[in-house]
């Protein structure tokens, strides 16, 4: 059973923190009687010997240092109970369900989170990767309150546009043959494509007919892939960038169709159900992509 109180606690720390009763009772907004009586019933109930004064010097003892550290993280915690009591009250949301695909840019994604947990830093944040249907898949059932991807939801809005490349490694024959290619002279070679994460309405990985063909389901298996030489392959051009400029991986030297452009979406079920959070976090992608960072 629980021997002293929050507000005792409060009262004590005010004690600790500004170096007596009288200069707490001015920071509380209490009597200086209230502040005596809150740490006296604190030492009398656990029965223990929290603060000393001399000379009019009040300081704390050893066991008061000891329990002022606990009862430090005991009212941080409890800020953080009423904060998010609070934000249900005024409609603030708990938790948000971000369905996004792979092929979205990171830095603005990375900013627009890190922005928006900065102003609602209580509200958790779900952030589920997918691969071509999986994101509106997931808003459709509900478990997402927006979606970006390279599909048209009922109601979208165009978000950015995402060049890929096709790629392989340096040393991988295609880059090493000397030529322009066409895109027939792919076909004999192993391409790398990523799997659909929708379980529903899953699409079929764009191709080129290739004989040979990897099909997998996360994004750092098909540049690990390309990396140890093993196939070519359509990647996001913000992806591949650091590895072409190490030289790495190298875009194939196709005539035609080594650059492919792709509209992403920003995707939503019904606009008047967002919350402020969703809206705040809808605000700075926007902002930020608009601005190419």
């Amino acid at each position: 059973m629980v021997r002293s109180t929050v507000q005792q606690w409060r009262m004590f720390k005010a004690v600790a923190e500004h170096g007596g009763f009288h200069q707490a009772a001015e920071v509380v907004f209490k009597s200086q009687s209230s502040i005596h009586n809150a740490v006296y019933k604190m030492e009398d109930s656990l029965g223990v010997r929290l603060v000393c004064v001399e000379n009019r010097k009040t300081s704390l003892t050893p066991a008061g240092e000891q329990l002022l550290q606990s009862i430090n993280l005991l009212l941080s915690e409890a800020e953080r109970m009423e904060n998010v009591a609070l934000n249900y009250q005024t409609g603030v949301e708990s938790i948000i369900n971000i369905a996004i695909d792979y092929g979205f840019p990171r830095a603005a994604l990375y900013e627009a989170l890190a922005a928006v947990s900065e102003e609602y830093p209580l509200t958790r944040i779900e952030l589920m990767e997918t691969v071509l249907s999986g994101a509106d898949e997931l808003l459709s059932m509900g478990k997402a309150e927006i979606a970006v991807s390279p599909f048209i939801h009922h109601l979208c809005e165009d978000i950015c546009n995402v060049e890929f490349i096709a790629v392989a490694a340096q040393t991988h024959p295609l880059n090493q043959c000397g030529k322009e290619l066409s895109l027939d002279d792919l076909k004999c070679y192993r391409q790398i494509v990523l799997r659909d994460s929708g379980l529903r309405k899953s699409r079929e990985p764009v191709g080129i007919g290739s004989e040979q063909r990897w099909t997998v389901s996360h994004i750092g298996t098909s540049i690990d892939l390309l990396l140890k030489g093993l196939g070519f392959a359509w990647l996001p051009g913000h992806l591949v960038k650091p590895y072409i400029d190490s030289g790495q991986l190298s875009a194939l030297p196709l005539s035609r169709g080594g650059l492919r452009s792709m509209m992403y979406y920003l995707n939503y079920n019904d606009t008047d159900k967002l919350g402020p959070v969703i809206r705040t976090f809808i605000g700075h992608l926007r902002y930020l992509t608009m601005n190419n960072i």
